[in-house]
Parts: C-alpha cells; sequence; structure tokens
C-alpha cells in the first residue's frame, strides 16, 4: 500500500512524548480511550504537517537586522530580482562582516518563508550555495538562518534538485547531528524530509549520509515538534529507498515507533504505525517488531484505534503473519481473531480493509497452510 506525502506547506503541532513499554512481557493494556492523534482521523493524512520556520527574534537577532518592522514586512512582500540578488551578494563578499551576514541571511530565510515567488528567485540568483555554506559556520545564529532557509526554499519543487547539487545534504546531516539550536536540528530534518520527496535517489543518498540513526535518536528523545518531524522524515526515507528501512531497524528505530503507538496520549499513533507498516515490509523489520513486543501493540490497535488505525495495524500483522508460522500463533494467541471478526462485518468498515481482516482471520485459524500464507502475500502486493 503506498501512502502519499501531501505538500502543503507545514506548520508546528504541540505534541506530549511517548511513554515506556514492555509489551513482550506485560499482559496487554487494554485502552479505554481510541487511539487518535486527533479525534476521529480516518479521513486525514497522518503525514499532513512538517515543522515550519517558526522563527522567534531573539535579541541579537533583532539587532542583526534593520529593523524589526523591516524584517516583518518581508516574511510576506515580493522582493525584486535586484534585491534578492543584493543579499545573495552579501553572502558571497570576501570578507563580510557577521552582522552584514546575519542580516542577510535572516532576510532571505524569511523572504522565502510564504512567497513561493521569491523561492523561485532566489534559487535562480545563485543563493542556495552560500546558504549551504553557512551549514558549516561557527556562528549558530548563522546557523540555523542557513537551515531554515534551506527548509523554505525546499518547499519549492522546483529547488530540490538544485538544493541537493548544491551539496547541501550532507552539511544538512551534519546540521541534524551537532547544531547547537534545537530549532536548527529539526529543521535540519524538515529540510531533509522536503528533498527525500524528490526520488528514489535523493532518499537513498540521505540515507547513505547518515540521517536515519539521527533521526531515530530525535525521535528517542526529541521535543514535541522534533518527534513529529523525525517520524515523518523517516516515513518519507523509507518509503523512498528500501535500503533505508534496514538502516532504521538497525538503528533502532521499531522500540520508540512500538512506545509513541502503544500511548494514546502521545499525539503520534498514526504517524508511528505508518512508519512500522514501512518497516515490517522488510524481514528485519518484522523479526524486530515481534522481539520488540509489537504484536500486542497491532492487536490493540486493530480493536480500539480509528478506521485508520484498525487498516494500517491489519495490514502490518498480515505482513507479519505472512512470515512465519510462530508469529501467527502468537498473534492468534494474543486475542487478534474477535476483534477482526468485527472488523470484517462491520458495516462502516471500507471493503477493502474487511477483505484484509477475512484474509488474516483465515491465515490465523488455519496458521500452518502454505496457501494462505500466499494468499495473504497476494493481499498485501495487491494494495
Amino acid at each position: 500500500m503506498a501512502f502519499a506525502l501531501p505538500r502543503a506547506e507545514p506548520r508546528d503541532t504541540k505534541l506530549t512524548t511517548g511513554m515506556e513499554s514492555d509489551a513482550s512481557t506485560s499482559p496487554r493494556r487494554r485502552s479505554t480511550s481510541c487511539y487518535s492523534d486527533s479525534g476521529d482521523s480516518s479521513c486525514s493524512e497522518p503525514f499532513s504537517e512538517c515543522g515550519s520556520d517558526d522563527l522567534s527574534f531573539t535579541p541579537a537577532a533583532a539587532a542583526a537586522a534593520a529593523g524589526i518592522h523591516r524584517l516583518l514586512l518581508s516574511c510576506a512582500a515580493e522582493a525584486s530580482e535586484d534585491a534578492i540578488s543584493s543579499l545573495v551578494g552579501e553572502l558571497e563578499s570576501p570578507s563580510p562582516s557577521l552582522d552584514s551576514l546575519r542580516r542577510a541571511a535572516m532576510e532571505l530565510r524569511l523572504l522565502a518563508k510564504h512567497n513561493p515567488d521569491n523561492r523561485v528567485r532566489i534559487a535562480a540568483a545563485g543563493g542556495v550555495r552560500p546558504l549551504v555554506a553557512l551549514l558549516s559556520h561557527a556562528d549558530q545564529l548563522l546557523q540555523e538562518h542557513g537551515v531554515t532557509a534551506l527548509l523554505n526554499l525546499s518547499l519549492c519543487d522546483e529547488n530540490k534538485a538544485i538544493i541537493i547539487e548544491a551539496g547541501a545534504i550532507r552539511p544538512l546531516v551534519h546540521a541534524l547531528k551537532s547544531a547547537a539550536s534545537p530549532a536548527a536540528r529539526e529543521n535540519a530534518a524538515c529540510a531533509l524530509l522536503r528533498l527525500s520527496q524528490l526520488d528514489g535517489a535523493a532518499a537513498a543518498a540521505i540515507g547513505r549520509a547518515g540521517a536515519i540513526p539521527l533521526l531515530v535518536s530525535l525521535l528517542e528523545t526529541g521535543g514535541a515538534r522534533g518527534k513529529k518531524d523525525a517520524a515523518t522524515a523517516l516515513y518519507a526515507l523509507c518509503s523512498g529507498a528500501r535500503e533505508n528501512r534496514l538502516r532504521a531497524v538497525e538503528a533502532g528505530a521499531v522500540r520508540p515507533l512500538l512506545d509513541l503507538m502503544a500511548d494514546p496520549e502521545s499525539g503520534m499513533v498514526d504517524k508511528a504505525a505508518y512508519v512500522l507498516h514501512s518497516l515490517v515490509s522488510s524481514t528485519e523489520g518484522r523479526s524486530a517488531a515481534v522481539e520488540e513486543g509489537g504484536i500486542p501493540v497491532l492487536v490493540e490497535m486493530v480493536e480500539v484505534g480509528t478506521s485508520r488505525q484498525k487498516e494500517i495495524a491489519t495490514l502490518s500483522l498480515l505482513q507479519i503473519c505472512e512470515d512465519k508460522a510462530v508469529y501467527r500463533t502468537m498473534v492468534a494467541r494474543e486475542g487478534a481473531i474477535p476483534p477482526l471478526v468485527a472488523l470484517s462485518q462491520s458495516t462502516s468498515a471500507r471493503p477493502k480493509l474487511k477483505t484484509k481482516a477475512e484474509a488474516l482471520i483465515e491465515m490465523l485459524r488455519q496458521p500452518r497452510s502454505p496457501s494462505l500464507r500466499a494468499r495473504s502475500a497476494a493481499v498485501v502486493a495487491a494494495e
């Protein structure tokens, strides 16, 4: 099953962190609350948002600018080609002052924040390469401006290839790892997400540059927005390149994903479930999901989740059960059949979801039948 990432401009969402759980050794927790990121999420996309340029002006930032009024106007204004070329020229000056660099970088960041035409003009004026160069600058504020300006430019599909060709992937991965500002790290994750949407080659290149373990770390230890951006970027990277799924499993992504899925209060149930679904398409991902106690979490999601969560959990269980008879036995013993029967008989469930539930029920009732394994594989492939 393919899940498209919408290309709408991002905005911030406040989330809570996931809880620690040991589903492999503890009885499955029976929740009376519905797994939902935002009410009934059956009609919305789990990855409809990505962290945005949430600019807050520090005293140093304001002092470096020509004035707060001018900066706020720049945020929405359409700049002339001459004005943009002048700002790019300041970044490329052989001996610029720190204040001059900060002002030019901030204005380019703001010009690209909301205005699509400005994004095209900045790239056409040659602004991408000097912004990439800022990612390795010692000044924390310049680093943040450079990362976030690139994020804003990457919202334009035409700019993604230009940013990659300018050599931005490795500096962005380095910023994700070591930028002093949390905002810079989060915006680096989001910029990498945007670039990964270009094509499979871009997603693979980002994985090879070492982004996956850093995103898993952000998923585990980041703030509310950081966790959301990490999950979204992991989904894009793992969906875009098969090799990234193994990298994510080896980096330990399964455990934090399950923790978030098991906690309805995390606000991350859908996102984590979709990333896990991508990982269990590989043998290594299925093994990790079972070893980390994923079966109880998925079964509970089938029982009490939203329509979309029931569907993604059912499909993930199908993939797991198709792999080994012992996994099918574990799923059946966890009590999956009654909620699957209820799902298959639901008048509100989509026909495709009923088909998945019925295939899984048949497999669980005769867990050693090779023909049923083949049928399950056909159901998954059809999606």
